[in-house]
Parts: structure tokens; sequence; C-alpha cells
């Protein structure tokens, strides 16, 4: 025994070393897009994420960021966290299958149902394995650790910093933990492994709550370990784990603060007590009962009640890293989402509120209309010496004719319901049936949405174009568009890793039976039970793949046990235990071997940085002491870990759009900010707070219809006028905007004493700035930014990036300078309807050509996904603008400076030409470069060609690839005539048509 217990544990350190190593040679080195900004800027400084938070991955976060040397390598550190977490998990994933493995090649002792007492103590002695049966264990398990290792989900999470590869690490342990428990079930102290693991999934609750779908599995491993096995005991363990995950889930994580939210409402609002003062009796109240409740079950005896109170104590114990929420929300930090330093603001951050809900069990269809409303619980903010009743939630009620049970087609956005139009086939005005929901959540939700992703990570995937499908062994690729047959992320595995499963499965099958159900088990609820939760939408922002790591990691259980089986058939045939199980072991290898090979471009990162050179190019666009409107996500991340971590370029105030729509933001932008000082509004809080101008609906007034000063629209809605207030049916007033069109009268010496447009253009400062809002209603966004306008007075530069949606410009398109990667506002009228804007050339020059990074861009043998792909191409989009702008100079040979940098730092060999090139051809001619004119129209034509070919072979859900394509030919047949390439635009012009009609059936 323990020379058996030495080599597993050699052989599992040496396979967790193997996959550090990987992790670390591959790991990013600076933050990725998507939310890894934001949560290296948050573990570094100890922020306050969005909501849920993930508190305990921040608190290690910031203990790795301590080892950085200096600011620019705490990115690296944290994703060390990543790359450390994933490796653990591997190692425990090795040891949970040398656990499972050993069991069906070596016999187990029997020992008696229930548990044993102090007093009375039983011991197994477990059978050694002989060394054949060893090799065959670790064999296995070194295959399925190794296998998991390279699978791409779990591999990409491995080497950035998110929540998700320790998320792993925590359901590789409680498994790994109850199974050891099973092996000592019956000695005296094998209570502590069930506390442990309790105090593991508290701890997991603050990092995210994916770990909590492996309770039944655990409760599971608990029942056939304990009780003589009935199928009314099965249900009974069924029943009681989804009550357990429940109580965590509801009862624990918002239950108990929402408790306390309701005693500290009432003691501060009724009792007229001060702040935390039911928070604190609570607190008190509920230590008490739990302190009676354990000296009962010690008094009693109750060794059951007494476990189970520990365990939920422990539960509470990791919990408890969620008070650094409320503890770091109250030092007003520089993100602080949500603002959740009161118990009130805090129940809403753990509920997550601000992403509403899905039905999940029964609801509404996208086509039914609401036959009322109901008030639901009062909403609560914090004031000055009471909580203030905001309002109530509203909730739409419907006709139970219009619900259906497993709700899947709910979402009424125009862009869902066209898509689910497409995977139901559902007609004009028809009533989604119960048959079509249930199409949807088999095809789209989980076919789509989980079978492809699995597929990805054991069989093979097409590329990194988003809705990539898998790719089978069988799929060459001749005939493939370049971007799809020389993509990276084309990875083929032949099926092998997924044939090794099945083998493993149907193996402990048949020898294990309880011990595949708990696999299964923990498979379907870290898949599929996921999925049918999650009841995602039609269209998402970035594949999901993530999400279902679990799930794979429970499939790798089942590769590691396919090398047994292998194994087993050899040791038939050559009549050796030890000869089978080394033959077995390596071909097992050869399995993950392929994965790391075909793997490997696609998952090093290891010289990316262009995630956050966007974030300073876009920085680098401002003027000082600016105020920068962005998108959310990837055009906001990036800024805030270059902001906060590097300290770079923090003089300027990066505001969401998405987030000014909350009270909180709102607030925090009034505060100063390192460099930046506090956002210049003249709104208060009694403005704009939760439920206040949150929507202000157009509806015209005569008297105004020609315009109104935009200074007197905002005192009127600061004062809350008479004048701007609408009703409704139930009573309640609203504020409105009584017309479309505004003026702002200028300042010019204010405008020229802050350099606020661009050399040349002084003289065409405006007296008065007039525009129309073609909008239906104003968002609080748009009343926060309309009061900046208002009362900055050219003070501060106001920019939006170029990434915004156009309908945030709120009509000032006009009234926009272009300087590099983000619009300036100015009191300048421009009067080409083509553009958005006028180009400052100048400015627009030295910011893209002095102070621009593009690291690496011009390697071809680094991967760049979609995500990347995008900033590329809309820097393209603005170099192609300022060449122009120097040709109407007269300035050719700026124009070709202009141009020769930008495809020289980002070449077509590993930025692919996108649609923002074929304009290019034109000022290529005018500035005598016809050589690059001439490749730039036969590559791309060609490249569009093929890619239209192969589209239209595929499914719908390549609609978007089909259209870009064809506005690439269109634009190549335009350009291709004006410089007098005729008979090439002929060419193109004939294949379009071709692949046009096609669209058009």
């Amino acid at each position: 025994m323990l020379q058996y217990n030495r080599i597993n544990n050699l052989v599992g350190w040496l396979v967790f070393a193997v996959a550090t190593i990987v992790y670390v040679l591959t790991l990013e080195p600076t933050a990725s897009f998507w939310d890894s900004g934001e949560f290296i800027a948050c573990s570094y400084k100890l922020l306050v994420p969005h909501p849920p938070g993930a508190p305990f991955y921040l608190l290690l976060g910031r203990v790795f960021s301590m080892f950085a040397g200096d600011p620019s390598q705490v990115a690296w550190w944290v994703n060390l966290l990543s790359a450390l977490s994933s490796s653990f998990t591997v190692l425990f994933l090795f040891w949970t299958i040398t656990i499972l493995a050993r069991k069906l090649l070596v016999p187990t002792p029997k020992t008696p149902a229930g548990l044993s007492s102090a007093a009375t103590p039983v011991t197994e002695t477990l059978v050694e394995p002989t060394l054949g049966q060893t090799i065959a264990i670790m064999g296995a398990a070194t295959v399925g650790a190794l296998a998991f290792t390279f699978s791409d989900s779990f591999w990409f999470s491995a080497v950035e910093a998110e929540v998700y590869a320790l998320s792993s690490f925590f359901t590789a342990f409680v498994v790994w933990a109850m199974l050891r428990w099973e092996s000592r079930a019956h000695d005296a102290v094998s209570d502590k492994w069930l506390i442990l693991i309790a105090y593991m999934v508290g701890l997991s609750i603050g990092v995210h709550l994916l770990n909590l779908v492996a309770i039944p599995a655990l409760a599971f491993i608990f029942f056939f370990r304990l009780r003589k096995y009935s199928n009314k005991g099965a249900i009974i363990t069924l029943v009681v784990s989804a009550l357990i995950l429940g109580v965590v889930l509801v009862g624990i994580i918002p239950g108990l603060p929402s408790i306390a939210g309701s005693f500290e409402v009432m003691f501060v609002n009724s009792f007229g007590l001060p702040f935390g003062a039911g928070v604190i009796f609570f607190v008190a109240l509920f230590i008490g009962i739990i302190v009676w409740a354990v000296r009962y079950a010690i008094r009693t005896g109750n060794r059951a009640l007494h476990t189970a109170l520990l365990s939920f104590i422990f539960v509470l114990i990791g919990y408890s890293s969620y008070l650094i929420i409320p503890i770091r929300s109250g030092y007003d930090p520089t993100i602080d989402e949500n603002d959740p330093e009161n118990i009130v603001s805090f129940v809403s951050y753990l509920k997550r509120e601000q992403y509403g809900d899905r039905p999940l069990l029964f609801g509404p269809q996208f086509n039914a209309e609401p036959v009322d409303q109901e008030e639901g619980a009062a909403q609560y903010i914090k004031g000055e010496d009471k909580y203030i009743e905001v309002g109530r939630k509203i909730e739409p009620v419907y006709d139970s004719k219009d619900k259906t049970l497993l709700p899947r087609l709910y979402s009424n956005q125009p862009g869902h319901i066209a898509q689910y139009k497409k995977w139901v086939n559902i007609q004009e005005g028809q009533k989604p049936t119960m048959g079509q929901n249930f199409d949807f959540l088999f095809s789209y939700q989980m076919g789509h949405m989980f079978w492809r992703y699995f597929g990805w990570n054991f069989v093979g995937r097409e590329g990194d174009i988003q809705q990539s499908g898998v790719l089978w062994p069988w799929e060459g690729n001749d005939g493939l568009p370049s971007r799809v047959a020389e993509s990276k992320a084309r990875n083929n595995f032949y099926m092998l890793p997924f044939a090794l499963g099945i083998i493993g499965l149907v193996f402990q099958l048949r020898r294990k039976q309880r011990d595949a159900f708990v696999v299964g088990l923990l498979f379907f609820f870290t898949g599929i039970a996921i999925v049918i939760y999650l009841n995602q939408p039609p269209i998402e922002p970035r594949e999901r793949d993530y999400t279902f790591a679990g799930a794979f990691y429970a499939y790798s259980i089942w590769i590691g046990l396919g090398v047994l089986a292998i194994a087993d058939f050899l040791r038939r045939t050559l009549k050796s235990d030890v000869l089978a199980g080394v033959v077995a072991t390596v071909v097992g290898l050869l399995i993950p071997g392929v994965m790391a090979a075909q793997g490997w471009d696609d998952h090093d990162r290891s010289d990316r940085y262009h995630s956050v050179d966007s974030a300073k190019n876009l920085l680098n666009s401002v003027a000082p002491n600016a105020i920068l409107f962005t998108n959310g996500d990837n055009d906001t991340f990036p800024l805030w870990y270059a902001q906060e971590v590097e300290g770079f370029r923090t003089d300027v105030r990066v505001a969401v759009l998405s987030y000014m729509n909350t009270d909180w933001y709102l607030d925090q932008m009034k505060r100063q900010a390192y460099k930046s000082e506090p956002f210049p509004m003249s709104l208060e809080n009694e403005n704009y707070r939760q439920g206040i101008n949150d929507y202000l609906p157009y509806v015209e007034r005569p008297e105004v219809a020609g315009g109104i000063d935009l200074k007197q629209y905002i005192q009127l809605v600061k004062q809350n006028h008479q004048a701007l207030q609408i009703g409704d049916r139930a009573g309640r007033t609203y504020l409105s905007f009584p017309t479309k069109n505004f003026f702002l009268n200028v300042d010019k010496q204010a405008v020229l004493a802050a350099n606020a447009v661009a050399p040349g253009y002084q003289d065409s400062v405006v007296s008065q700035m007039r525009w129309t809002i073609n909008k239906g209603g104003l968002e609080k966004k748009h009343l926060a930014i309309l009061d900046l306008l208002a009362n900055n007075n050219w003070k501060r530069p106001v920019y939006f990036s170029t990434t915004a949606d156009n309908s945030d410009f709120m009509g000032l398109d006009n009234y926009l300078q272009l300087e590099g990667l983000a619009y300036r506002v100015v009191p300048v009228l421009n009067k080409n309807p083509e553009q958005t804007g006028y180009i400052a050339k100048d400015i627009m020059y030295n910011n893209m050509m002095t102070k621009f990074s593009w690291r690496n861009l011009d390697r071809e043998d680094i991967f760049y996904d979609e995500n990347y792909l995008r900033f590329p191409a809309n820097a393209r989009d603005k170099y192609y603008q300022l060449t122009l702008e120097y040709l109407k100079a007269g300035d050719k040979a700026t124009a070709k400076k202009v141009m020769d940098y930008c495809f020289t730092q980002l070449p077509d060999k590993s930025i692919p030409y996108d649609y923002y090139v074929p304009p290019f051809v034109v000022p290529l001619y005018e500035v005598g470069d016809q050589k690059r004119a001439q490749e730039i129209v036969n590559v791309m034509s060609d490249r569009a060609d093929k890619a239209l070919r192969y589209y239209f072979t595929q499914n719908s859900m390549f609609e978007t690839e089909i259209r870009i394509n064809l506005f690439i030919m269109q634009q190549l047949i335009q350009v291709s005539r004006q410089v007098g390439m005729t008979q090439k635009a002929t060419e193109i012009e004939q294949k379009f048509m071709q692949h046009y009609s096609q669209m058009s059936r």
C-alpha cells in the first residue's frame, strides 16, 4: 500500500508539473479581452467588479499581484493564478481517476452500512494493486488528466485572469475529497472530510456558482457508501441533494442577506434606530440559533445533526469572503459596480437584479402580450437617516394561454425573434407550440450551445469564427476559404478523445455501475442541467463553452478509464498485466499528444498584447483631462486595466454608456478619480436616482417644436417642472422631452481658450449648435450627456469612442471631430453628409502615427481570434480616412506614408484583409502603389468567392459572414472600375451575381 501511494503521489505531481509548464508557457502576459481586464484591476486594488462579484478570487488575485516587480507584471501574476488553479484541477482529476480506476481493477473489502462511532471505529484494509494494475491505473489517470489539460475550453480559461479556472479547481477538489471520504467512511473521524468539503463549497461561492452543481453527484457517493441501494433511497437522495443545492443557491447566498435587509429596513424605518442596527440584531439572533442548535446536537448525541450543522457553519465561513464586497465598497473605490456598501444594495448585487430574469419552468412566449401588471416588493435605497422607498418592481401579467412549460422561446427582442423563426420555423403571427419550445431546447440550447462545445473538446473544431461547428475526422480543407482552412483554431482530434471516453464509459458501466452513475450525474449537472437553467437566447456576444468545463472534466474521467479497457483487452491477448498496462498507456498517451499538437498554436497567448494596446490607443486618441464615452466589455475593461494597474492616462474619465443608466454610476462619475476631475453635471441624485427619469418619452409640445435651449431643458428637468410632466393610467407622473430639436449657444472665447477645435477650424466655430435627436425617448445616460454638454462650457474635452453606437451620439454626428479612435464633440458644423464628423488630420496623424502601439500584430505565428481582429479592422478604417484627408490636401507623400504604416503594422499575413481594406485601392493608385492595390483586389476577390461557396453550404448561422463577403465583392467591383481594372471588375461581378442569386433564394 505504501509503495502504491508513493507512486500515485509521484505520478500525480509529475502530471501537475506538465500541466503547469504548459500553462505557464502559453500564459497571456497581459489582460485579455472580456472580463479579464476588470478582474485584474479589481484584484490588484480590491475593487468591486460586476455582480455577483468573486471576492475570494479577488483576494487570491491580490496575493498573486503582490509578487509583481512592477505594475506591468501584475497581469501576468494574476493570470498565473488561473494557470496554477488549472494545474491543481488536473492534479485532483488525476487522483480522482486513480481512485475510480483502482475500484475497477482491485477488489474493495465490504464494510457494514451506517456510520461508525468513535467508540467503535471500523477500518478497511485496501488490497495492494499488482505491478500491472498499478501501471494501468497510473496510465489511465495520466491520459485522462492530460486530455483535460489540453481540452479546448479548459486550456482557454487556464491562461487568462478569469474565475472559471479557480471554479474548476473547487469542483475537482470536492469530487476527489468525497471519494477520499468514501474510502474512509467508517473511520471515526471521517466526518472531517464532509466538513472540509462544505468549507470548500462555501469558498467556491466567492468564485463562481458553477461548483454548486456538483452537489447531487456528491450526495450519491454518500448514498451508495452508507446505504443499501433502493429506488426509494435513490429518489430521496436526489430530492435531498436538490434541496441542499436550493438552500445554498437561494437560502444562503441571497436569502440570509435578504432577511438581514428586511430586519435593517424595519429597525431603521419603523423603530428609528441607526443604520446597521437591524443587521447587527439579525446576525446576533442567527448566531444564537446556530449555537443553540449545535449544543442541542452535542447534548443529544445526534452525530448526523451535529455534522450537518458544522457543515452549514463552514459553508457560511467560506461564504464570508463576500464581506469584502460591502467593506471595499464603503471606501468608494474607483471601480464600485452597483455600490453595494449597504445591505439593501448588497442584496441587489447578490441577486444580479440589473441583469433581469429568464423564465425557467413556466412562463410566457416571446409574442405574449401582457394583460395586466402587478407590483412586487418595495425597493429601497439608503437615504440620509432612513431607507427610502423608490417604488415597487413592476411585473407584467400574462394570460395563462400564452404561457408554457419550460419556455425556451421567451425573448421579445427583435433579433432573438428572427433567430427563433430560423431555428424552429415559426411562421409570422404563429403562437409557438410546446413542441417548438422543446425543438429549440434540443436543437439550439443543447445541440448548438452544449454538444457543439463538447465536440470542440473531444472531436475537433472547425475554426475561430463565432458559431464554428465540430470538425469531423473525414473533413479536409479542400474548397475551404483561407479564413477557415488556415485558422490556427482549426483542430482535428479525429474523434480519438471521444472514442476513448465512450470505451471508458462502457467499461465502467459494466464493472461499477454506481460509480458510472455518479460520473454521469456529474456530467449531467455540470452540462445539460446548466443548459436548462441558463435558458440561453439565440444570440450571445461570445461563445459560452467555458461554462461547461465541469462536464468536460467528467468526460475526461471516462477518457482515462478507457485506457483500462484497452489494458484489459490487451491482457487477454498478451497474457501479461505489465505489458498490457504499458502498451495501453503508450497508446492512450497518443490522444493528449494529438490534442496538444493541434491546440498549441491557438492556445499560446505568450506574445499577445493587443488587448491592452487597443485600450492605450483609444486613450491616446483623446486630449488631456478628457471625458471618453465607451461601450462596455471589450471597449471598457482593457481601459480599466490600463488606468487602474499600469496608471496609464488616468487623467481621462472613462464613462461607460450602459452603466450611465444607473444612479450609482452617475454618483461615482461625480467623484474625483486619480487625475480625472469630477464629472461636470448639474443634476443631483434626486434627479436620476433609481426609478427617477429612467426613461423620458418624446411628447411633442407645439410651442417648442422648433427647438429648445439645452440649458433651459436641463433646468426644467432639474426642477421636475410641470411643463415636462406627463401621467399614466396608474396616476404616476414622468418627465418627457417636448421636442426633438435642441440648440446650445456657444461661447467662442471659451472654445478658443480651450483649444477645442483643430488648427485651421477656429474661424468655423458656430455661435449656436443646432441638432435633432431622432429618438422616441431619452434614457438616463442621454440625459447625463446632455447635462454635461449644457454645463461643461468646453472646459473638458468630450469624446465618443468610434465603436460607440451612433444612436448614442443623439444627433450630434455633424458636430464631431475625428482625432484617432475617438470623436471629439466640437462646435464646428461638418457639412459632408457622407462621413461622421470631420477629420482633424494633423492631430489624428500625431496620435495614430506616433502614439499608437501595435505590438506583435505583424507576427503571423501568433493567433488572433475574432475579438482581436475587430480592433485592427476599425483602425484600418481610420487610417483610410486619414489618407483621404491628406489626398484632399494634395499631400500624396504623407498619404502614402500613412498607408505604408498601416499595411506594415497590420499586414495581411497576420491580420487578414477585412471589409475596410477595399477602399484603399483607389488612394493606393493615386500615390502610385498599383502593385499593392492589385494584390488587394486579387487576394480579396478570391477569398470572398471561396468564402461564399463555403458559407452557402453551411446553416443560416453564417448569414452575417455571407453578407460581409457579398459587400466585399461589391466594394471590389466599384474600386476596380474606378482605377481602370475593368476586366477584373467584370470577372468579380459575374461571381457576385452567382452568389447573390443564391442569397435571394
